[in-house]
């Protein structure tokens, strides 16, 4: 009875092992981080929602003729994303076509704030947030052209 007992333990073990190979991925997938940008949230909010999903070169030339400060800052994490792409693409003998690359994940999150105060009247003081940001982009190789 032990003997079968084995071999049940040997066949269950195997099917497992097998079963943790990682699945193929299609295609190279960056990303870049900014961590504290000195601009609100709902500010550079208001350029990242124009570029999500879109062509990175779409975006890119959407940015660098928008009015906005924080279209400057949103760019070179861009293209600091596309360089992490390019180099993941490179160390893993890919082959990687950049004009194929599309953002798939574009997010501002809050930063801490900088609290300060500014006199006011009568002796007052009033405090004062500079809010900061951080950007995180995320470009993949769209596979469906």
């Amino acid at each position: 009875m032990p003997a079968a007992k084995k071999a049940i333990t040997k066949r269950a073990t195997a099917k497992r092992t097998t079963s943790r190979v990682p699945a193929k991925r299609a295609g190279v997938e960056a990303r870049a981080l900014l961590r504290g940008t000195r601009q609100s949230p709902y500010k550079m909010r208001l350029v990242i929602d124009q570029i999500r999903g879109k062509d990175v070169n779409e975006a890119l030339a959407l940015l660098t003729f928008s009015k906005k400060h924080a279209s400057k800052q949103i760019s070179k994490t861009l293209k600091s994303a596309v360089a992490n792409a390019e180099q993941a693409a490179r160390a893993t003998g890919a082959a990687l076509d950049v004009d194929s690359l599309y953002i798939k994940h574009a997010v501002i999150n809050e930063g801490p704030k900088l609290k300060r105060f500014m006199p006011a009247a009568q002796g007052r003081a009033t405090p004062i947030q500079k809010r900061t940001s951080h950007v995180d982009i995320v470009v993949s190789e769209r596979t469906g052209r």
